[in-house]
C-alpha cells in the first residue's frame, strides 16, 4: 500500500494519462514569472544605482585628493633651492626663506674630534675602575707633534650636557668600556682598534666643530691616582692629565656667503641664510657655488592644474551618471537623483564663490583667470594665473587656504577650529607670557668650587633633578660658571627625558636660572644645596619666579591664555582662532584677518559627504537596504511558489486518481454491456 502510494505523488498522469507534470510546471512558471520580473527589474535597478553612486563616490574622493596641497597653508610658504655644484654644496628651503641669489665658497669642513687610549695586548684586557666624566666645549691643545704638547684650557659648551660612565668589575675590560660609553648614549661613539701594534679604544664626538670637543675626568678608584697613566686614569684629557692620545682635533667649517666670512660647528648649516640649509660636502676651489632661492611657484601652479582637472573628472562623471539621451530614450543610472544633482550644485557654487573674509587683490578663481565652461568644466587662462603667480604669490594663499594674517609682525596664526567665523578680530594683549625663573644671591669672582659647595639639586616646571655636581676648580668669571652650570643641568637625565632645559647667565652679581619654558607651568626651584652654596654661590633652598601664561582679548573678548598661545574665548566668533604672541610689548596690537579660502571650503564640503553618516553613505545604504528588501521578498516569494506547486500536485493528483476510477468504472460497464445478449438474438430464439 505505502509503495502504491509513494508511485501515485511522484508519478503523477499514471492513472489518466494525463501529462501531470508539464501542466503542474507551466502553471507554477505563469504563477511566478509577474513577480519574479517585477523584483528583477527592481533589483537590476537598485543595483546600477548602487554602482553608479561608487562611481561618483570615487571621482568625489579623487577630486578632494587633488585639494590636498592648496588647502595646506605651509605649502604656499615652501620655496625652491638649487645648487651649481651639489657635491659640493647641497641646498634645501624652508618656507622662512627669502628669495635671493649667493655666491658660496668653502675652505674647510667641520670635523669630529677623536681620542684614542694607549695600547693593550687584547680587546678583553682589564683597564680599570671608576667614573669617567665627559663634557663638550673648546679644547685649547697642542698635539706632541709638531709640540710641545700643552693642554691650556678649556671652555664648556652650555648647550651640551655632562655625561659621566661607571666603570666597575662588570665592564672594566676594553669591551666592557667600549660598550658602557655606547649604551650610555651622551654623544660619544666608542669602537676598538687594532692599529698593528695592540688593541686601542678610540673615541669620537658624535658632533663635529671646535665647541664639541671632548674633556675627559677621571675618578680612578683603583689606584686613587686620577692624572697618571696606570687603571682608568689612561683615559684622562684634561687640563691636569692628558693622557688620551688626540689622533683628529675638531675642526669649524669656514666658507662665505658672497665674500663675507663664516665659520660653523657643523657641516650643515643652518642659521647663516634665513630659512636656508647649507650642506658643506667638499671644498668648492676657484669657482664659488651659486645658490638660488625663490618661491615654489611650479608646485601650486601644478597643484592648481590638479585642482582644475580633478574637477572637470568629477564633473564629466557626474554628467555622464546623470544623462538622458533623448534620442534613444535611454536614462543613466542616476537620471533625475536629487543627492547626485544637490552634492554636484554644492560643489560648483563653493568652487565659484566669492571668498569671504580675506582682504586681498583676488576673492575669486575666476579673478586669477579660472572660469567655467558651458558644460560647467573649468578651463585656465594660463596667461592669467601666471601673471598672478609672478605679481601676487603671498596673496594666493588667503584664496586657496584657511589662514589668518595679523598685521603685528610678533603675532603669529596658528590655528582655528570649525567654530571660528570669518572675519577680522582685533588683538589686545594685557600680559606678556614669562618664564620661570629663579635669581640667585651673591657671587662674587675669582670662585673656588669644592666639595663644600659643588652639588645641589632642583626642579624645573615640576620636574626634579638628581643630584648636580659642577666641575671643581677655580672659577675667575661668573661667565665661565654660568656655563659649567647649564650645561650641568641639562645634561641631567630626567631633565632630558621630560624635554626640559634651562638657561643660566650671570648678572652682574648673581646667577639667574631661566626655564626654557613659557608660562604657568614654568618654574624654578631650588630643593637642596651645600653647605657653603649660599655663602658663595648665591644658592640656598628657595623657589623662584612662576612664569606667566598670555592674557589678553581677541574680537574685544578675553582669550584664553596657555604659554605664548592665545586662543579665542568659546562661544565667540573667534573661538578657536589660536594666535602666538611671541614678543612686543602690552596693549593694542593689531588686527588678525581670518579666512577661509577656495580649496579648505571645498574640502571640509567634501568631507561632510564622504564621512560615515554623510549623504553619500546614507543614500547608499538606504539602496543597499532596497535590495536587500528584494532579497527577502524573494524568499517569500519562492516560499509562496512551492507551497502553490505542492497543492497544484495534490490536486493534480486527486484529479488524476478520480479520473482513473472513473476510467475503471467505465471500461466495467462497457464490459457489462459487451456480455449482455443483443436484441435479435433473443428474439430468434
Amino acid at each position: 500500500m505505502e509503495r502504491g502510494v509513494s508511485v501515485m505523488l511522484t508519478s503523477t498522469g499514471i492513472g489518466s494519462g494525463l501529462d501531470i507534470e508539464s501542466l503542474v510546471t507551466q502553471l507554477v512558471a505563469a504563477e511566478r514569472a509577474p513577480t519574479d520580473g517585477r523584483l528583477s527589474r527592481q533589483e537590476s535597478k537598485l543595483t546600477a544605482e548602487l554602482s553608479a553612486f561608487g562611481i561618483f563616490k570615487g571621482a568625489l574622493a579623487t577630486f578632494q585628493g587633488s585639494l590636498s596641497s592648496l588647502n595646506n597653508l605651509p605649502k604656499f610658504g615652501q620655496y625652491t633651492a638649487t645648487s651649481s655644484d651639489s657635491g659640493a654644496v647641497g641646498v634645501s628651503a624652508s618656507s622662512g626663506a627669502a628669495s635671493g641669489s649667493y655666491n658660496v665658497e668653502v675652505s674647510q669642513l667641520a670635523r669630529a674630534q677623536s681620542l684614542a687610549s694607549g695600547s693593550f695586548a687584547s680587546a678583553s684586557d682589564v683597564v680599570g675602575t671608576g667614573t669617567l666624566t665627559f663634557r663638550f666645549g673648546t679644547t685649547d691643545y697642542a698635539p706632541p707633534i709638531p709640540g710641545p704638547e700643552s693642554y691650556d684650557s678649556f671652555a664648556v659648551n652650555p648647550d651640551r650636557g655632562v655625561g659621566t660612565v661607571i666603570i666597575d668589575s662588570s665592564n672594566n675590560t676594553l669591551e666592557g668600556m667600549r660598550s658602557a660609553i655606547n649604551n650610555a648614549d651622551i654623544g660619544i661613539s666608542a669602537a676598538i682598534v687594532n692599529d698593528g701594534t695592540g688593541y686601542r679604544l678610540l673615541l669620537s664626538s658624535d658632533q663635529t666643530g671646535l665647541d664639541n670637543s671632548i674633556e675627559i675626568s677621571v675618578q680612578d678608584t683603583g689606584d686613587n691616582n686620577d692624572l697618571d697613566t696606570s687603571g682608568l686614569s689612561v683615559l684622562a684629557f684634561n687640563s691636569g692629565a692628558s693622557n688620551a692620545e688626540q689622533t683628529v682635533a675638531a675642526r669649524n667649517a669656514a666658507f662665505s656667503i658672497n665674500g663675507l666670512s663664516i665659520t660653523s660647528s657643523g657641516n650643515t648649516v643652518n642659521d647663516a641664510i634665513d630659512g636656508v640649509d647649507l650642506t658643506l660636502q667638499d671644498l668648492t676651489g676657484v669657482a664659488p657655488v651659486k645658490v638660488t632661492v625663490a618661491q615654489d611657484k611650479t608646485s601650486i601652479k601644478e597643484a592648481i592644474d590638479g585642482l582644475v582637472a580633478g574637477y572637470n573628472n568629477f564633473i564629466g562623471v557626474g554628467n555622464a551618471l546623470t544623462a538622458y539621451n533623448a534620442e534613444t530614450g535611454l536614462a543613466s543610472a542616476l537620471q533625475g537623483d536629487f543627492s547626485a544633482r544637490s552634492i554636484t550644485s554644492q560643489v560648483r557654487e563653493a568652487l565659484t564663490d566669492s571668498v569671504a573674509g580675506f582682504d586681498g587683490p583676488f576673492a575669486s578663481l575666476s579673478e586669477i583667470g579660472i572660469t567655467t565652461q558651458a558644460d560647467g568644466t573649468l578651463s585656465i587662462d594660463s596667461a592669467a594665473l601666471d601673471n598672478a603667480l609672478e605679481n601676487s604669490f603671498d596673496d594666493l594663499v588667503g584664496l586657496f587656504a584657511q589662514v589668518g594674517i595679523p598685521t603685528d609682525g610678533d603675532i603669529s596664526y596658528v590655528s582655528a577650529s570649525e567654530s571660528t567665523v570669518v572675519g577680522s578680530y582685533s588683538v589686545n594683549i594685557s600680559q606678556l607670557a614669562t618664564q620661570g625663573q629663579l635669581s640667585g644671591g651673591v657671587a662674587a669672582f675669582p670662585l673656588n668650587i669644592d666639595a663644600e659647595n659643588n652639588n645641589f639639586t632642583l626642579s624645573i616646571n615640576g620636574t626634579s633633578s638628581a643630584s648636580i655636581s659642577l666641575t671643581e676648580g677655580n672659577y675667575t668669571s661668573g661667565t665661565n660658571l654660568a656655563t659649567e652650570i647649564q650645561s650641568r643641568i641639562n645634561g641631567d637625565g630626567a631633565l632630558i627625558a621630560a624635554g626640559i632645559s634651562v638657561a643660566v647667565v650671570y648678572d652682574g652679581d648673581h646667577f639667574e636660572i631661566t626655564s626654557s619654558q613659557y608660562g604657568s607651568g614654568s618654574s624654578v626651584v631650588m630643593t637642596a644645596v651645600d653647605s657653603n652654596s649660599s655663602a658663595e654661590l648665591g644658592f640656598s633652598v628657595s623657589s623662584g619666579t612662576d612664569g606667566l601664561d598670555v592674557a589678553g582679548t581677541i574680537g574685544g573678548l578675553s582669550a584664553t591664555g596657555t604659554g605664548q598661545m592665545l586662543t579665542g574665548a568659546a562661544g565667540s566668533e573667534a573661538q578657536g582662532l589660536q594666535l602666538l604672541i611671541g614678543g612686543g610689548t602690552a596693549g593694542t596690537r593689531g588686527v588678525i584677518g581670518f579666512s577661509r579660502g577656495v580649496a579648505f571650503q571645498l574640502n571640509s564640503l567634501v568631507d561632510n559627504f564622504l564621512q560615515s553618516g554623510g549623504t553619500l553613505n546614507s543614500r547608499t545604504d538606504s539602496i543597499q537596504s532596497r535590495v536587500e528588501g528584494i532579497l527577502n521578498q524573494r524568499e517569500v516569494h519562492d516560499a509562496r511558489i512551492d507551497a502553490l506547486e505542492i497543492r497544484y500536485r495534490a490536486q493534480f493528483n486527486a484529479l488524476d486518481g478520480l479520473l482513473a476510477q472513473l476510467q475503471s468504472t467505465g471500461d466495467f460497464l462497457t464490459q457489462q454491456l459487451d456480455s449482455l445478449p443483443e436484441a435479435g438474438s433473443l428474439l430468434n430464439r
